[in-house]
């Protein structure tokens, strides 16, 4: 201090000095006049309610920046597969332990190493048995994240950060930079405000604690939120690329038919009369399963009326699995597949039908209580779909059919509330309801009772219909995963068959080459 005070010249300290005392006796003489007109207790009221009003206003600021930052947050995708979920669990946790001060902004080689070491916990989880799981990592699909991680980033900070479009790197590294010699300056700056002006400097330092919390974190936050955004980022890239679901192209997947849906789809235009367009993309598979006689073939004819068949309706008596073009209000574009019993379909046929559906819609009849093999081929489709974690099984919906013909037979007045008591046709329909989500293991939700009887058709074009609604969410991503795993062996093909030419060619100009540089 006293090498700091030997440097200043008195004569410019004093000029400094007059110049600042009116405004430092200012505050004092507005207090004693304030004292001796009686409004000193105005002027605190006053001052406590208005600091009371902007620090809640500063709190809701706070809170409403926090929200959009959250709102802005990487989150898992919802069409990720079931063995995603682990994986995205390690890179919250890495996300929960980073501290701004580990991983300054303006060392590049450190945050390389958080980009390494997001990566290495997504690669150690996919590939747990190996000893390096990051040289896993294939280099065109490295350079591929690091890219749209980026890309993904820069959206987030400018849709997301206020004035991001003017702020540069140097000057958050500045700003951090200079932090500690700020707080030691700020510490001087108190120390002499209490010993100038005693009574202000109290005034300040209480209302600085007040508005604390609202803006001494507040680059903190941004900066902290930077490095777990880009945390997430890479982490989510790294996820879809590990669980087979990152592509070297930017095409939407579904945006193309795969070729399981381009040979059903040339069977079921077969059938049509008139010569169908070509379909934009690919279809939605929707599987009709059941056993003989419970109403498979009607409950399509009569749900999906507008099929683009050469007869107005199905045979009741199906086959083969046999796909047709569905054209109704609510879905874009579908394939229907109408089934024989599933006593009479192969495993195989069946299994290869299951895997390959982004619904499957069961068809129960009430009035058969014997649905042993029923749960057992369900059984067997479900667990063939849970070996499978690198897809979702499709939404299952249970229809419960011939509900006229249960007791009380000769009574049908519909609708029918399943709730009431008191009337016997009600009771009966929701103890089959019940019986058949137990008896097949769904849930309760998921069982649709319906009448298909002519002049009777009861509960398909409003609950039924509903219920298919309301599973499109899962059929769609359903149909995503299914796309992808398609155009990802596609694309290994075009690849390895490009590279073959290409090396082909290499060789075959190789002679020519060197007998030119010779």
């Amino acid at each position: 201090m006293k090498r700091i005070m030997s440097r200043i010249d008195g004569l410019w300290l004093g000029s400094l000095l007059l110049w600042v005392l009116p405004f430092a006796v200012l505050v004092p003489l507005g207090l004693l006049w304030l004292q001796q007109h009686g409004a000193m207790l105005v002027w605190l009221g006053s001052l406590l309610l208005l600091s009371g009003a902007g620090f809640g206003l500063q709190s809701w600021l706070k809170e409403r920046q926090q929200h959009q930052l959250d709102e802005g947050q990487t989150r898992p995708d919802p069409t990720w597969p079931p063995v995603a979920e682990g994986a995205w669990a390690r890179v919250e946790s890495l996300v929960e332990q980073i501290e701004p001060d580990d991983w300054p902004l303006d060392d590049g080689t450190r945050l390389g190493e958080l980009a390494q070491l997001t990566l290495e916990r997504v690669a150690s989880y996919f590939h747990p048995e190996v000893e390096q799981p990051l040289l896993e990592l294939r280099v065109p699909h490295a350079l591929l994240v690091i890219e749209r991680a980026s890309r993904d980033l820069r959206e987030s900070i400018t849709q997301n950060i206020p004035f991001s479009h003017r702020l540069t790197i140097g000057s958050l590294v500045r700003v951090y930079r200079w932090k500690p010699f700020a707080e030691r300056l700020l510490g001087m700056y108190r120390a002499g405000y209490w010993v100038v002006n005693p009574a202000n400097a109290l005034l300040s330092e209480a209302w600085g604690h007040l508005r604390k919390r609202g803006f001494a974190m507040a680059q903190q936050d941004v900066y902290r939120w930077l490095l777990q955004e880009y945390v997430r980022k890479v982490g989510a890239y790294a996820i879809d690329l590990y669980s087979g679901r990152l592509l070297l192209t930017d095409d939407t997947p579904i945006m193309r038919l795969t070729q399981v849906s381009r040979e059903d789809v040339e069977r079921a235009v077969s059938s049509e009369v008139a010569e169908a367009e070509p379909l934009p993309g690919e279809p939605l598979r929707i599987l009709v399963l059941g056993r003989s006689n419970t109403g498979k073939s009607s409950l399509i004819n009569l749900l999906f009326g507008q099929l683009r068949a050469a007869t107005d309706v199905l045979p009741e008596t199906t086959r083969a699995l046999m796909p047709y073009r569905l054209e109704r209000d609510g879905l874009d574009l579908a394939l229907i597949f109408d089934s024989p019993g599933v006593e009479r379909l192969a495993y195989k046929t069946l299994n290869e039908a299951a895997i390959s559906a982004d619904m499957i819609i069961w068809v129960s009849a009430a009035h058969r209580p014997d649905r042993q093999s029923e749960r057992q081929t369900l059984d067997a489709v479900r667990t063939a779909q849970a070996a499978r974690v690198d897809r979702r099984p499709p939404p299952l919906l249970v229809v419960v059919t011939y509900i006229d013909r249960l007791r009380p037979l000769r009574e049908w007045l519909p609708p029918y509330d399943l709730t009431d008591s008191t009337n016997l046709k009600a009771m009966s329909i929701q103890a089959a309801v019940t019986a058949l989500a137990t008896d097949l293991e769904v849930p309760i939700a998921n069982v649709i009772p319906v009448c298909l009887a002519e002049g009777r058709l009861y509960n398909v074009e409003d609950t039924l219909w509903t219920a298919i609604l309301d599973q499109m969410d899962r059929a769609q991503r359903t149909r995503l995963l299914r796309c992808q795993d398609e155009r990802r062996r596609e694309e290994n093909w075009n690849l390895l068959r490009r590279q073959l030419a290409n090396a082909g060619r290499f060789l075959i100009a190789l002679p020519r080459r060197m007998s030119r540089n010779q």
